[in-house]
């Protein structure tokens, strides 16, 4: 029930957002969900002893995602800011791993969702597209895994998942994102859509192994407790930070076949 209801509260304001939100409300809402998943990085990364200086990340996460040109070697200054701060603690063998645990974060957690706001710039469809692609995937992969699934797909990080519902999962993706494109995108050739949408399924998928190694890693069984039913945040997005970045790169360069 605290899972359906909390979907029941998140989607609407998702949608609203996407699709019909003003600009300051939309990058409001994106910066709000930025934020969230790098503060369940940094305790991630905390569960695998590496400490976080979560304010600098926090700070510079907000800006990458809410300036209106940003340029990625921005990420620079906070890295450097955090060997500032490691170099003053006793343990100099931290410096490194906190310098780059706090880059890391960004460029994992932040970065994807800058990729987010340039998407809904050239179209909402687009970042939708990007979003649900993931939504359809992974219940394809639910129901196909649980009815079919006898092949691990990656045991040591994730045991529910198979490679039946992996390819499930390819399918389902495809067919929608076909179709969802096709039908505001009619430009767009099939084949280009074919492999856009199983570039992001899969990518996504990657995402949700990589996510669960973290986890794992940390010996954690979810990234937070911000969304009641759920987990956290990085629980219900570690697909779309991959698959967000391989939609607006295959757009912003123009691959059109």
């Amino acid at each position: 029930m605290k899972r359906v209801l909390t979907a029941l509260v998140l989607a609407p304001i998702i949608i609203y957002a996407i699709f019909w939100g003003p600009p300051i409300v939309f990058v409001g809402v994106t910066t709000l969900i930025a934020c969230f998943c790098f503060y369940e990085f940094a305790g991630i990364a905390g569960a695998h002893g590496v400490r976080v200086f979560t304010p600098i990340g926090l700070v510079a996460g907000a800006l990458v995602v809410t300036l209106p040109q940003v340029d990625l070697a921005l990420l620079a200054v906070p890295a450097l800011a955090t060997l500032a701060l490691a170099l003053r603690g006793a343990q100099l063998a931290a410096v490194l791993p906190q310098a780059g645990a706090l880059t890391l974060g960004l460029l994992y957690s932040v970065v994807p969702w800058r990729c987010a706001v340039a998407l809904r710039g050239i179209s909402p469809h687009w970042l939708m597209f990007a979003l649900a692609i993931n939504w359809i995937g992974d219940a394809a992969a639910f129901y196909a895994g649980s009815r079919w699934g006898k092949h691990k797909l990656a045991p040591r990080v994730s045991p529910g998942k198979s490679w039946e519902g992996a390819l499930a999962s390819v399918i389902g993706s495809a067919a929608f994102g076909v179709a969802y494109a096709h039908w505001f995108a009619p430009d767009r050739g099939w084949l280009e859509l074919i492999l856009l949408s199983v570039a992001a399924n899969v990518a996504g998928q990657v995402g949700d192994l990589c996510e669960s190694a973290l986890k794992r890693g940390g010996g954690l069984k979810d990234s937070g407790t911000l969304l009641p039913g759920h987990g956290g945040w990085l629980d219900r997005v570690d697909s779309s930070l991959f698959s967000l970045p391989v939609v607006y790169i295959w757009l912003s360069r123009q691959i059109i076949l």
